[in-house]
């Protein structure tokens, strides 16, 4: 899925050449649940961190000199090189407040946009989630397992997307010697689009590269439309773009195959008093089926239910071409998605899935689609022109998306 982040990004300073900034890096909590059948939900004493994009990173000595920005890239007086970059600029602490992220228990609120002093500004929050030591990545591996959370999406009008998802980022977010900070500053994102971000695993772009890792987008959704895609790689790492393209160029699969039950001909399963009432708080829960319902297994298949008021509700039942399917599975992708499939399909996420994926959050408009894609036209309910980033703002500067309740382990430990 596409990614809008507005916000400044820099590199971190140069082994011992320099310290990380004054502004201390405080972490939000936010607690998890690792769960089994045996021993039931265990709490996780996680923690949140903003890509390093929202971090303020200046020249080292002068805090009003950026070193550069998603919209401008690299200073080329300050970043040359890479290692010029990371000697001359420094990386501070981020206000997590000022991004529009909220914490309390085991809520997590990101706000797309916030008001200060009578003027609304664009915040676009993306956090990651640490693990008990707040260095590094929680990585989950969730092969014949279940992944469950709490949704609240009750504000997120048309083109709006409160995302929730997985990519193969590293567990140390990079660290290394042009960038000791690591996951603790937010470095490393990587995605299915190949991002060519300024800066990758906090080291300076200098060649323009994508950044390219599998991605499984378990969430992505408002109160209107919701989908359900893993995306496939066929590598994990650099890639050489050509002009603006990084995606569906042999690398990665940017469309992915997707299961939005409006799309594929139920519309009146998700949405405001459907069968899903997105009026209100539910439980999202995804499997991944292994062919030989072990971790060691290949992925055959993704499931999803949902739980509201106590009520399990089982996925959206469709006609695929004369079959009936309510789950993701290679029959399904081979006949909706051969680009995925030609990338290696479920197998291939199910490997990344295996190896360890780091759990990403979001909140996103977009200036050029108006989330079309998503929740317009034969996709969902809204028209091609709700979604335009303007009219939300004018309309419904509050929207928001709340997760909570995040829960992984065992099929069937993570629900009632």
């Amino acid at each position: 899925m596409a990614r809008l982040l507005l916000l400044v990004g820099c590199i971190l300073h140069f082994t011992t050449a320099q310290q990380i900034g004054k502004i201390p890096e405080i972490h939000p909590k936010l607690q998890t649940w690792k769960c089994t059948k045996e021993a039931g939900c265990i709490p996780q004493e996680t923690s949140v961190v903003l890509d390093a994009l929202s971090h303020p990173l200046h020249e080292k000595g002068n805090s009003s000199v950026s070193c550069g920005s998603y919209n401008t890239g690299l200073n080329p007086t300050l970043c040359a090189t890479q290692e010029s970059c990371a000697e001359n600029c420094v990386l501070e602490g981020a206000d997590y407040a000022a991004h529009g992220v909220q914490t309390q228990g085991d809520s997590l609120v990101l706000h797309q946009y916030l008001e200060v002093d009578g003027t609304w500004s664009t915040v676009t929050p993306r956090v990651y989630l640490l693990d008990e030591s707040g260095r590094d990545y929680n990585m989950f591996r969730l092969l014949n397992q279940e992944f469950s959370f709490d949704v609240n999406v009750s504000s997120l009008v048309c083109g709006m997307n409160g995302a929730l998802y997985l990519a193969e980022m590293e567990e140390s977010g990079g660290r290394g010697a042009l960038n000791p900070a690591g996951a603790q500053y937010g470095t490393g994102y990587c995605d299915a689009q190949c991002s060519d971000d300024p800066w990758i695993n906090g080291v300076a772009n200098i060649a323009g590269k994508g950044s390219c890792c599998n991605e499984m987008d378990l969430w992505e959704a408002n109160a209107r439309a919701t989908a359900l895609t893993p995306h496939a790689c066929n590598i994990t790492g650099l890639y050489e773009c050509t002009g603006n393209l990084c995606g569906n160029s042999g690398v990665c699969d940017e469309s992915g195959c997707g299961f939005n039950p409006y799309a594929l001909g139920d519309t009146q399963f998700y949405g405001y008093r459907e069968v899903v009432d997105t009026t209100r708080v539910f439980t999202v829960v995804t499997q991944f089926i292994t062919d030989d319902h072990t971790p060691q297994g290949s992925l055959t298949e993704i499931r999803r239910l949902y739980v509201q008021d106590g009520k399990v509700i089982q996925n959206a039942v469709v006609d695929f071409d004369g079959t009936e399917m309510d789950s993701i599975t290679n029959e399904y992708c081979s006949e909706s998605a051969s680009y995925f499939t030609s990338m290696g399909g479920l197998k291939q996420v199910g490997k990344a899935i295996g190896r360890g994926m780091v759990l990403i959050f979001s909140i996103w408009n977009d200036s050029g689609a108006y989330m079309n894609w998503l929740d317009s036209g034969t996709s969902g309910p809204c028209n091609s022109t709700q979604g335009n980033p303007t009219i939300i703002e004018a309309k419904y500067p509050g929207t928001s998306v709340t997760f909570s309740n995040i829960r992984s382990g065992d099929i069937g430990s993570t629900y009632a």
